[in-house]
């Protein structure tokens, strides 16, 4: 035993470019981040775990990142590429690349996620399509 405490505490939030999560455990996130996760928009990473490839995506609507994650559930969200994997939601792990301020704008955003996905260049050989 290393520790005994009277109150159950969730961990500390990692910080946005710190956190690394599987896709499968969006819905399990601690209480504590969700909040953090949801009133934030920007860009993040996906990594199929076995075979290391990357869908680079934004999340600009309702629920910020962890919205845009829950819609992952099925393994694709609607994304051609994962689809095409038929890999379940565990198979994947999901970072953030970069978190949009407060005043950007849905198209600065998506400029941002164009701009990795030609850093990273997963639309010659990741999973982004588009």
């Amino acid at each position: 035993i290393l520790e005994l405490r009277k109150e159950v505490a969730d961990p500390p939030f990692p910080g946005f470019l710190d956190l690394k999560i599987g896709l499968d455990a969006a819905g399990s996130i601690p209480p504590t981040w969700t909040s953090a996760l949801r009133s934030t928009r920007g860009v993040y990473l996906i990594v199929h775990r076995g075979r290391s490839e990357q869908y680079v995506g934004s999340a600009v609507g309702d629920g910020g990142f962890l919205g845009r994650w829950l819609a992952y559930s099925d393994g694709h969200g609607g994304n051609v590429g994962m689809r095409e994997l038929s890999a379940p939601a565990d198979a994947y792990e999901v970072s953030i690349l970069e978190v949009a301020g407060s005043a950007a704008t849905v198209e600065e955003v998506y400029a941002r996620e164009s701009a990795w996905k030609e850093k990273l260049g997963t639309r010659v050989t990741g999973l982004n399509h588009n």
